[in-house]
């Protein structure tokens, strides 16, 4: 049996895998980034055991992205956006973070927090 902060990890695993593959390739530029952001977030944080997401879209890379281009978007991949979760699962909470490690979007494991009556 997986103890409770394995599982905790695992459900952190589950929802940096539906945020990062339900939404990369989606059309983004700076002017929808914001919209993005909010869906993104809300929609991860429906699913159990997810406190909160906090998703960064970098406009900055968005605008180097697109200087000289003839589109006005470009397809939201890692490398544009930072994510945070918190994930709660009987008493432990697992703090993430996805960013970039040289081109690879690494989501990592921050900290393991067991309660303190745990």
């Amino acid at each position: 049996m997986p103890t409770d902060a394995e599982t905790a990890c695992f459900e952190a695993g589950i929802k940096f895998g539906t945020l990062y593959h339900q939404f990369a390739g989606t059309p983004v530029s700076p002017a929808s980034s914001r919209s993005l952001e909010t869906a993104m977030a809300e929609a991860i944080e429906n699913q159990p055991h997810c406190e909160a997401v906090t998703v960064d879209i970098l406009d900055d890379a968005l605008e180097a992205e697109l200087a000289g281009q003839s589109a006005d978007y470009t397809e939201l991949t890692g490398r544009f956006m930072e994510v945070e979760m918190r994930i709660a699962y009987e008493g432990v909470t697992v703090n993430t973070r996805m960013e970039m490690e040289g081109d690879y979007p690494l989501m990592k494991l921050v900290s393991v927090e067991d309660a303190p009556d745990n």
